[in-house]
């Protein structure tokens, strides 16, 4: 892909140009598409908690890398929702989809606990100035309770973005979204398991015996 430089005054007379609201507003949806690929169900009945995001990736106003650097944003060229909400809510429903698990966002909503915890804190989520949607961060699942299963691997995504636009920009992000959708629901990507037992089930046979005084 030839790279480009993000640039304010291109993305802004670009994203403007078909304004006709008299607002000199534009919003963008974050909306990723349904992914190709099916996994088994890894994370059954599993709380999303609120994707944490990097200040300018969570503010209201789209960001973008020029190429000297800086981080630009616009008043003008704006998310439809707010991006934790958005990015949290469309990550549980791709992952669902994906897995076959019921995945939910924070609060969870019903009268038996969730079996496992989704915890997704998001390092970069920003269009560079490589002329790609950078997606990078760690994700940790934990199984309720403290025993069984506890994941914490990394993520590193990259989605070309086609051009000088927001929409290119929000289209990326959105197709970034179900790559790591694809990637949770297989619990892929480097990083460790550790299996934890509750006391009694290993190590110290005599853990669950009453004190003696």
């Amino acid at each position: 892909m030839q790279r480009f430089p993000l640039s304010l005054a291109a993305v802004t007379l670009t994203g403007l140009a078909a304004c006709g609201d008299g607002t000199d507003v534009q919003r963008y949806i974050i909306d990723p598409p349904t992914s190709t690929q099916l996994s088994g169900d890894q994370l059954g009945a599993a709380e999303l908690k609120e994707v944490s995001l990097p200040d300018y990736a969570a503010s209201d106003e789209i960001a973008w890398q020029t190429e000297t650097g800086e981080i630009l944003q616009s008043s003008k060229i704006l998310w439809a929702d707010q991006p934790v909400r958005a990015f949290t809510v469309t990550l549980a429903r791709a992952v669902s989809e994906i897995s076959g698990s019921s995945v939910i966002p924070e609060p969870w909503p019903l009268a038996s606990p969730p079996q496992n915890r989704i915890d997704v804190r998001v390092e970069k989520a920003l269009a560079a100035n490589d002329g790609y949607f950078r997606l990078e961060g760690r994700y940790f699942v934990s199984a309720e309770g403290g025993a069984g299963s506890h994941h914490t691997r990394a993520f590193d995504i990259a989605v070309p973005i086609e051009d000088d636009t927001p929409g290119s920009i929000a289209d990326a992000a959105s197709v970034a979204i179900t790559l790591l959708a694809e990637q949770i629901a297989t619990l892929g990507g480097p990083g460790t398991t550790i299996v934890a037992t509750t006391p009694g089930t290993g190590g110290d046979p005599f853990a669950d015996l009453p004190p003696l005084f």
